[in-house]
């Protein structure tokens, strides 16, 4: 009788007893622990990148950033904007509280297209009978002649500008480097003349009447 209480006693033990299907796995009520991933942290520390925009780049409407968190998962955060954006200049990135530290990574180019902004207008082309003058994104032309009509090309992005009349001269080029209208070329054609105003990106225009010309804004 005594064995055979042993022997009862053991089966119920082993019908109770809650052993853990897989020992690898928490058990009921056990928090979970943050895995850490092995991957090597010796990153050069972040300081400053800079992003370049697209010529055609008018408004930043988010600016996201993806990380990699302590167990190698990848995760992003966004901040939302709407802001008008100059695609001339780069967007820079920075750990930086320092609000006076100067860009010194514009090229000569970003640079000019800066001062033109701030200063008066500049001369691109003088003719006898058409003249030229530029600052920041508005272009003056000076002339009496009437605009038969104005259209936009691309590759190479260009305005092109009609005047009713003939051109003493057959052809006429100049090149601005430093300049948002980057290259100015005048023909003359049967009965009017053609200017042909090739821009260094991707914009729309507006065309005004000024009293002795006309002026162009860049958009």
């Amino acid at each position: 009788m005594i064995l055979i209480r042993v022997i009862f006693i053991a089966t119920l033990l082993l019908f109770t007893l809650n052993a853990r299907e897989n020992p690898f796995f928490p058990s009921v009520g056990e928090k979970d622990i943050l895995v850490t991933s092995n991957e090597s942290r010796t990153k050069t520390r972040l300081k400053r990148a800079a992003i370049t925009l697209p010529t055609q780049a008018r408004i930043v409407q988010k600016v996201t950033i993806e990380f990699k968190n302590l167990d190698g998962s990848l995760q992003s955060k966004s901040i939302e904007l709407d802001n008008s954006v100059d695609w001339h200049l780069p967007i820079f990135i920075s750990q930086s509280y320092s609000q006076t530290s100067k860009v010194q990574n514009f090229n000569s180019t970003s640079k000019s297209i800066i001062e033109q902004k701030k200063s008066k207008y500049k001369n691109l082309a003088s003719l006898k009978q058409l003249s030229l003058f530029s600052s920041g994104k508005s272009l003056k032309l000076i002339t009496t002649d009437k605009m038969l009509r104005n259209f936009l090309l691309v590759n190479p992005h260009r305005i092109v500008l009609d005047f009713k009349k003939s051109m003493d001269i057959k052809y006429y080029s100049k090149k601005n480097k430093k300049s948002i209208f980057k290259k100015i070329r005048i023909g003359d054609h049967k009965g009017y003349y053609r200017v042909v105003i090739e821009l260094d990106g991707y914009y729309r225009y507006e065309l005004k009447k000024l009293s002795k010309g006309y002026i162009i804004e860049l958009i």
